[in-house]
């Protein structure tokens, strides 16, 4: 598999993906072409969304699968496939919706490249039980790609605003690894990324990652080594 996924579309004051460039260039290779879901989208039209991914990517011809009839043919023939960000229930609801789950991940096991940010990236993970984003849709189940054997936690912060007397990103996640503590959690960055590349499992970027697991969390670096969570 071929599979980058990104923390967020935007980082620090980089343009929309712009951070990213040199990952998504060097992970799509030659490819001219990509099919864009923007189904996680949900005040931004799919069209404005789509066009907005085409101008961050201007050497790629990006199609949106809203603009095709048949949307599982699309995914069987795309070049590459490329998932946005926004509601991560949206998204898996849709793409459960259009029965597309399946149809991805064997395009992907087939070395398709893909690249997701946000909740794009969200759903690469065994489910979307850590994500970030409000159940504004019910999905039919929250199970979701499982490119990778563990629960994705992009835009992860370790920040706390001062006066703010909720719980923080840790302690939910450390709430999920109490209940789930068989099951780890990969916690990235903004401005990082995860990739899966030739059976390895990666992190891209300078800002260090973390993985949650049952009682412990463990600090992990750029470009180490993560393939035992595939």
């Amino acid at each position: 598999m071929k599979v980058l996924m990104l923390s967020s579309s935007r980082y620090g004051d980089y343009d929309y993906l712009a951070y990213a460039t040199s990952w998504i260039e060097a992970h799509l290779n030659d490819v001219q072409e990509a099919l864009f879901i923007p189904y996680a989208g949900v005040t931004l039209g799919w069209e404005a969304y789509t066009q907005k991914v085409q101008e961050a990517i201007p050497d790629v011809k990006i199609t949106g699968i809203h603009q095709v009839e048949d949307p599982k043919l699309a995914v069987k023939q795309a070049k590459a496939i490329l998932v946005g960000g926004g509601n991560t229930f949206n998204l898996l609801h849709l793409l459960q919706e259009h029965d597309l789950i399946d149809e991805i991940k064997h395009k992907v096991e087939q070395d398709t490249p893909y690249i997701g940010w946000s909740a794009g990236s969200n759903i690469c993970g065994i489910s979307i039980r850590t994500t970030n984003d409000m159940p504004i849709v019910e999905p039919r189940t929250f199970n979701a790609l499982n490119f990778v054997n563990a629960q994705l936690n992009p835009h992860y912060t370790d920040y706390v605003a001062p006066n703010h007397h909720g719980e923080t990103r840790d302690e939910r996640l450390a709430e999920f690894c109490t209940l789930n503590p068989s099951t780890p959690v990969l916690a990235i960055r903004e401005g990082s990324a995860l990739e899966i590349v030739n059976n390895k499992l990666f992190l891209k970027g300078d800002l260090d990652g973390f993985v949650f697991a049952s009682d412990s969390k463990i600090a992990i670096t750029n470009e180490q080594d993560l393939s035992e969570y595939l």
